[in-house]
């Protein structure tokens, strides 16, 4: 099981607690990840990422394993931690302003 850490925002939208467990099947990725979110939960459908391009929407970071891997490409396999459930998968609404 994978574990999915979710900003208070998308936690209403869903109406979950902070964290949830998610089934993926094949490689862990950032894609799969957010495949496996948007089954289970429909009403996040475009809320993380675009519903056509599916890149990331420009206020959404990801991390895992404490780092930011917002920009990595989101097909590459995520690390072993994140795949076997030990560490959680992150996703926070990042702020703009100073």
């Amino acid at each position: 099981m994978i574990r999915v850490v979710l900003p208070i925002h998308l936690q209403r939208l869903a109406n979950t607690g902070r964290e949830v467990e998610l089934q993926v099947d094949g490689q862990v990725t950032q894609n799969s990840i957010l495949d496996a979110l948007e089954i289970r939960y429909p009403m996040l459908r475009g809320t993380v990422r675009d519903h056509v391009t599916k890149e990331r929407r420009a206020f959404i970071r990801f991390f895992a394993c404490g780092e930011d891997i917002s920009l990595e490409p989101s097909g590459v396999p995520l690390p072993e931690p994140v795949a076997n459930g030990k560490e959680r998968f992150m996703i926070v609404g990042a702020m703009a302003g100073g």
